[in-house]
């Protein structure tokens, strides 16, 4: 009994020698009474791997390549290939607007209507609908008659007044050397100054019919084959906006054949209604909003003294610009008329301020590109927010396309999420 008890102790103790020290060989435990240690001893003395750094998955640290969150990196080519429009915050003045419905239309200041003088046929048709024309292009060309008639006349009117010149010099010099009477000279005169008078009159009349003193003056060297010819020319540089005429048809005299318009500049026409009337007046400025984000600057150039007798407003024409062909005539627009003003510390323009994740952000300009800030908005008007947290007058944001950084660190953050 006594043997079994010392046997048993030996087995534990070097058991516990084994696992206490898994090193030792195989045959040094074997002297020491030592067994084997288990196989999940082994390993769980055996010390743990260094963890892996974390990252993206991609081999490079948090950071590396996508940047810190809420930076982009961008490069001062990179920001004016996009479009991105950077400024220093400042302070402003909150304008207080009334909102009035408005029509576009072409200023009746920049229209053009191209009528024939005379009637005729018409021979060529040079532009058409919707094409941009220079002050002086030739729209069209009318054969006619009565043309033909006048540049005949006014031919044979220079014809004899050079005749009658020529008549005249030689009357005077035999006047003055007593060869032929007074009477000759006097006469010869007369016919001169009477072939003068015709002259003067074709080249009106010609010129009453549309043609510049240069044409006149080129009628001596055309073939007469061409002298029924009437070019139409665009009186203003502009769009042509009517087209009549046909090649081949008949066109009556005094019959609209183009108009043409300017557009780069339009009018919006307004309904003033009583209540808006005491804020708007002669020379104010608007503010004119269209479908989607299109939005301008103009001004009021007309306000009638007059209501209307039935709907008791009164007629406003406001003048926009539209060097770029943003606007069409005849679309609904909105004009905004100032009624009050009230001055703001840090004013920055709707198109800065960006909503992401439900918060409202600017993107603050840094030596990298762009960087999220998180900001606090108070009052707005139709231009811009009002910044109460969250910005100092003179950090520079960008103020125009801003949307654009919103886009790229959405695409940033989605790359980081897989």
């Amino acid at each position: 009994m006594l043997r079994m008890t010392l046997l048993a102790g030996a087995a534990v103790g070097g058991l516990a020698l084994a696992m206490a020290f898994p090193s030792i060989p195989e045959k040094g435990r074997s002297l020491l009474g030592m067994a084997s240690p288990p196989a999940g001893a082994a390993r769980a003395a055996a010390p743990a791997p260094a963890a892996a750094p974390k990252g993206d998955g991609h081999g490079h640290a948090e950071g590396e390549e996508h940047g810190e969150e809420g930076r982009i990196k961008m490069t001062a080519e990179q920001v004016e290939a996009a479009g991105i429009e950077v400024a220093p915050v400042q302070g402003g003045v909150l304008v207080t607007r009334a909102a009035v419905p408005g029509v576009l239309a072409a200023s009746q200041d920049r229209q053009a209507r191209v009528t024939a003088r005379l009637g005729g046929i018409v021979a060529e048709v040079r532009k058409t609908l919707g094409e941009e024309v220079a002050r002086g292009d030739v729209l069209a060309v009318l054969e006619s008659r009565e043309v033909a008639d006048a540049k005949s006349e006014f031919l044979a009117a220079t014809r004899s007044a050079a005749l009658a010149e020529t008549t005249l010099a030689r009357e005077t010099r035999l006047w003055r050397q007593r060869i032929s009477a007074e009477q000759e000279f006097l006469q010869a005169r007369t016919a001169a100054e009477e072939a003068r008078i015709k002259v003067d009159l074709g080249r009106a009349r010609l010129a009453a019919l549309g043609l510049s003193e240069a044409e006149v003056a080129a009628l001596a060297r055309q073939p007469p084959a061409t002298l029924r010819r009437l070019e139409l020319r665009a009186p203003i540089a502009g769009r042509v906006t009517a087209r009549n005429a046909v090649l081949g048809a008949s066109v009556a005299a005094d019959a609209e054949v183009f108009a043409v318009a300017d557009l780069s500049a339009l009018w919006v026409e307004l309904a003033v209604p009583p209540r808006n009337l005491p804020m708007a007046r002669q020379g104010q400025a608007v503010l004119v909003t269209g479908e989607g984000d299109a939005r301008t600057e103009g001004k009021i150039v007309f306000l009638s003294p007059v209501l209307d007798p039935e709907t008791r407003s009164a007629r406003a024409v406001a003048e926009i610009p539209n060097a770029e062909g943003t606007w069409r005539p005849g679309g609904f627009v909105t004009a905004h008329l100032s009624t009050a003003e009230q001055p703001v510390d840090v004013l920055v323009p709707r198109d800065a301020i960006q909503e992401v994740e439900g918060k409202k952000v600017v993107f603050v300009r840094n030596e990298d590109g762009f960087e999220l800030r998180e900001v606090e908005v108070g009052r707005e008007d139709a231009t811009g927010f009002e910044v109460i947290f969250g910005l100092d007058a003179g950090t520079e944001i960008a103020v125009r396309n801003a949307f654009s950084l919103r886009a790229e660190l959405s695409k940033s953050e989605a790359g980081h999420a897989h």
